[in-house]
């Protein structure tokens, strides 16, 4: 029989974790039988593909409790017959003196509602993201004594107190992360480092396939008079660690002498600024901003690019991209990937082997770089058909996803229950 998976999100379906929807589709694909539990609504207008073709019902908590305080007062109530309810509240208020702010306690609100409201078939528990999500299936899985697993990325770990990471970690049955410098350090802050396991997003090459990808070095215009705009690409929210405010200053040292366009995808808050940035640097008849879009056309911009730059950088509160999905994407079209050398990126990319990388936030290391692949085409093509090798080769989404099955296999109820949970 299949096993019965409860997979809690921050928020579902979201347009930029598109590597959580492969990953859900291929589980249901595995046989395991899935429901959503969004902590939020959708924000997006659009959905990929992948989003439809997956089968999951989708429950929606209460985003903030006093909106249906029906659910939550049904919740609590009947959460006081469960077996770990006090145990629960037990736990959460040891977080809460910790971090008594009014996110913890809609975390435990939603907890309630979730044990109340929770598919009689689950098994299992399994949040995506280590900060809130996890604390909302945490606390579920205590009041319902059902085990939990999670899968960690950037902001979830980098962002949150220690205290909190070593205590998910004593509670959960296993949990996994997607680069190898947030695998160390979980194992760190875990009395039983073994729980902690390393497990690459990878790509579906079915759906990433590079039928037609045009890997042509011509850069010349149909009558030869002049050469056309190498065209450049990014695909990333505009926020802080994706760092264009730096990969704007760099295309602004160019040599006017280059021909190039750059093409931006990606919604996020920083977007107007960059915009503005763009004008004062009078670069913005170089530039098209498309914002957010739909996977399937995300997939013909890599195949018309010839350069993917990508300038992530660690910001103040320690916020970081793990190891880029676009980055594995664009590889996936042979289009050569321009990166820098901070958290997993390095584990990808092999600099000067299968991309180049630079260090985040040097800007004239940065535009010189830009400056050599966008004069070198050969180089280009080199870098973008060995970056492609290496993807394929390394970077496979079924590699992981025999990995997450064996987990789900080894999880069992009686495992949980035997756990020397200290509180």
């Amino acid at each position: 029989m299949a096993r019965s998976i409860t997979l809690v999100l921050k928020g579902y379906p979201r347009l930029s974790e598109t590597f959580i929807a492969q990953e859900i589709r291929q589980l249901e694909r595995r046989g395991l039988e899935i429901t959503i539990v969004s902590l939020r609504h959708p924000t997006d207008k659009q959905v990929h593909p992948i989003h439809r073709e997956i089968k999951a019902p989708v429950i929606y908590l209460p985003e903030y409790l006093h909106q249906e305080p029906l659910r939550v007062f049904k919740g609590l109530i009947r959460s006081l017959a469960k077996p770990g309810f006090f145990k629960a509240l037990k736990t959460w208020l040891k977080d809460f003196k910790r971090d008594p702010t009014s996110n913890r306690f809609r975390r435990f609100g939603q907890a309630l509602v979730l044990a109340n409201e929770l598919p009689k078939p689950t098994q299992q528990l399994y949040a995506h993201f280590i900060h809130t999500p996890a604390s909302v299936t945490r606390y579920t899985s205590i009041i319902c004594d059902i085990p939990w697993s999670a899968s960690a990325h950037a902001k979830d770990i980098w962002t949150i107190p220690q205290w909190e990471i070593k205590e998910k970690l004593d509670d959960i049955s296993w949990l996994v992360t997607c680069t190898k410098a947030n695998t160390e350090y979980l194992k760190q802050l875990a009395a039983s480092p073994e729980k902690v396991g390393l497990v690459y997003h990878g790509l579906d090459f079915e759906r990433f396939n590079t039928e037609s990808t045009d890997t042509s070095t011509d850069t010349l215009s149909e009558n030869h008079a002049e050469p056309k705009p190498v065209q450049l690409i990014s695909v990333g929210r505009a926020v802080e660690k994706k760092g264009y405010d730096h990969l704007l200053n760099a295309l602004a040292k160019l040599p006017k002498t280059l021909h190039w366009k750059f093409t931006h995808i990606g919604g996020g808050p920083l977007l107007d600024d960059l915009k503005k940035q763009a004008e004062k640097l009078t670069i913005t008849p170089h530039i098209e901003w498309l914002g957010a879009l739909p996977q399937e056309t995300v997939l013909q911009h890599y195949r018309k690019a010839d350069l993917f730059v990508l300038a992530s950088k660690v910001i103040g509160d320690g916020d970081r991209d793990g190891l880029p999905n676009v980055l594995m994407e664009a590889q996936s079209q042979a289009l050569c990937c321009l990166s820098t050398n901070i958290s997993g990126i390095p584990e990808l990319i092999e600099n000067g082997i299968t991309g180049l990388l630079v260090e985040q936030k040097n800007e004239t290391e940065l535009a010189k770089a830009l400056e050599n692949l966008i004069s070198d085409p050969q180089l280009r093509q080199q870098l973008g058909n060995a970056g492609y090798q290496r993807v394929t080769k390394e970077f496979s989404v079924t590699q992981g996803i025999d990995t997450l099955m064996e987990k789900f296999q080894a999880t069992s109820s009686d495992q949980f229950r035997n756990l020397d949970v200290k509180r």
